[in-house]
């Protein structure tokens, strides 16, 4: 989950049955099986939901950390990668609605955000222009990441005694809207840079032309 266009030469000597992609793919079909464990009404299927969706951001960073450090990249996990990791992002934020822990809204506005951000970074990757990452994009992960966790625990089935326990169930339930309030906010204002610093440099390559 990054927000910066790189341009990376086709590497042809590059297999793409690799691991890296293997776990990009793994990370793809997990999509799914969390989804039917946030929806099933099995016993204990909201805790498998959590540890299915921790394996798979799991593999987000692992995948490309070893890409790299082994000259794995190939044009398949360039393509597939970014798609998994908003499958699996925006999933959990719609099943976080579905089930009725964040309104609609919310999601409505990061699903547009990451989109909208994905649609303008192929445009300008047609047109050769790079942009780099910049820190809010990074925050806006880490804070997307930690509300989704948070919120996606069911913490009233975990026992202290007492009303202890209704009221740590409440204050994280408390934490979890306030970071990913903080993550919409975040998520926007990135987008917003993104798109500034996208439309200057496309008016600067115009200018050079």
């Amino acid at each position: 989950m990054h927000d910066n266009v790189s341009l990376v030469d086709r590497e042809h000597s590059v297999s793409p049955y690799n691991l890296p992609n293997a776990l990009t793919v793994i990370r793809l079909l997990l999509v799914p099986v969390f989804i039917w464990l946030m929806v099933s009404e099995l016993p204990g299927a909201r805790w498998w939901a959590v540890l299915v969706f921790m394996i798979a951001a799991s593999t987000d960073q692992l995948d490309g950390h070893i890409a790299r450090s082994r000259n794995l990249v190939t044009d398949f996990g360039k393509l597939v990668d970014p798609i998994a990791d908003k499958a699996l992002t925006l999933g959990a934020f719609v099943m976080l609605t579905v089930v009725g822990l964040l309104p609609w809204w919310v999601t409505a506005l990061i699903a547009f955000r990451e989109l909208g951000i994905t649609w303008l970074r192929a445009i300008l990757l047609k047109r050769g222009i790079v942009v780099a990452a910049n820190k809010g994009g990074k925050l806006k992960t880490v804070l997307q990441m930690l509300a989704i966790w948070v919120l996606l625990i069911p913490w009233t089935t975990i026992e202290f005694g007492g009303e202890w326990s209704g009221l740590f169930a409440q204050g994280m339930l408390v934490f979890g809207w306030t970071v990913a309030g903080l993550a919409l906010v975040v998520t926007l204002w990135s987008g917003w840079v993104y798109v500034a610093e996208g439309m200057r440099l496309k008016k600067d390559a115009k200018t050079q032309s």
